[in-house]
């Protein structure tokens, strides 16, 4: 009996078919675009555009292992993740480093890690889970436990401080429940309770918390101390017209006006040199990926699927809509970075391993239909 051996394109296809072709190829033009435009806002920093192509890979070969995944398996872990990552938020807060005032930080010997990040997979994972167990038998009383699983972590975040992450892991956390059917009567009454308790949370916000927020509504009342970020930001945006500068020709960005040029306000590096045109070429890649999110989180293969995509897709939309606000001058500077543009590993590994679980639910889906 003669075997025939299999060819190369067999041995490779089950570990390309994990990919969902049209949410990989809003990230490809999305990658483009981020090292296009790291390599002009790095161009000063010796080794920044290389090192966002190593966090680029990272984060690729994480969402290739979560694409892998079986829905099954990521559904098992959700309550073991959750809880690991409660745990380390306690051990930040009894062990962690404090850097720039900030205890945000757990050092391993080896590495240091930011558990919070953990967090903003790991909320929408296990609300996902909880409401899964409780389809056909939900009542009001699965929402306050669910809102007491979301507050328990973004309270350990708030104390850090860290009001960024603590913004995107409540984000997570609420689109995961209101996908889940609340009430828009709760909603609205939300709301209206929100609005009323903001005189009480001002009075509990620390200083550098408040001045963000004053900074906002008049930047020029500081000019040369915490509202420069804002004012420099908005001129480079501004400044970009219709058409841009130019690639590498950014006034504000080469001659250092923008603080932060390669992380949290690489949007307005990108603003100034491709003008309008290129930020309605940005705008129109990320409704691509969030577009395709949602229409794998609406044909989900269960209640688990379905709001697990829908919360991870719109942590897309969160982060980059918070960090085009915040540049933009309509939002106050939160350190939430652009998604898969902003240098950074952390938040790199995590949006990598957001993007595979969406691809593994969409291979669920493709399995349960053959």
């Amino acid at each position: 009996m003669i075997h025939e051996r299999p060819s190369l394109w067999q041995r490779v296809r089950p570990h390309v078919l994990v990919f969902d072709a049209p949410l990989l190829f809003a990230l490809a033009l999305l990658v483009a675009l981020s090292l296009v435009t790291m390599y002009s806002a790095g161009i000063d920093y010796n080794g920044r555009l290389q090192d966002h192509g190593r966090n680029l890979l990272i984060a690729f070969a994480i969402m290739w292992i979560a694409a892998s995944l079986p829905l099954q398996w990521v559904q098992r872990s959700a309550v073991p993740v959750y809880l690991a990552g409660l745990a380390l938020l306690v051990a930040v807060a009894l062990f962690g480093d404090i850097s720039k005032g900030a205890r945000r930080w757990l050092d391993l010997g080896v590495t240091r890690i930011q558990p919070s990040e953990l967090m903003k997979i790991a909320m929408p994972l296990m609300l996902a889970w909880y409401f899964q167990r409780r389809e056909g038998a939900r009542g009001w009383a699965d929402f306050v436990i669910a809102g007491v699983l979301l507050a328990l972590p973004v309270w350990l975040i708030a104390r850090q401080p860290d009001l960024g992450t603590a913004l995107l892991v409540s984000a997570a956390g609420l689109y995961a429940i209101f996908f889940a059917g609340l009430s828009w009567k709760v909603i609205a009454g939300g709301i209206v309770a929100g609005i009323a308790a903001l005189p009480v949370l001002w009075s509990v916000m620390h200083d550098y918390q408040q001045h963000r927020i004053l900074m906002m509504i008049d930047p020029s009342s500081d000019p040369l101390g915490k509202g420069f970020h804002v004012i420099q930001s908005t001129i480079a945006v501004g400044s970009g017209g219709i058409w841009g500068k130019g690639w590498t020709a950014g006034t504000q960005s080469h001659l250092d006006f923008i603080p932060e040029r390669t992380t949290d306000f690489v949007f307005a590096v990108f603003s100034e040199e491709f003008g309008l045109v290129g930020n309605l070429v940005l705008l129109v890649v990320y409704l691509l990926l969030i577009g395709r999110g949602l229409v794998i989180a609406a044909n989900g293969a269960n209640i688990f699927a379905r709001l697990l995509a829908g919360s991870i897709t719109l942590i897309f939309f969160t982060y980059a809509f918070v960090n085009i606000g915040m540049v933009s001058g309509i939002l106050p500077v939160v350190g939430v970075p652009l998604p898969l543009m902003s240098y950074g590993g952390t938040a790199m590994v995590t949006l990598g391993l957001g993007a595979g679980l969406l691809m593994a639910i969409s291979r669920q889906r493709k399995l349960v239909q053959t």
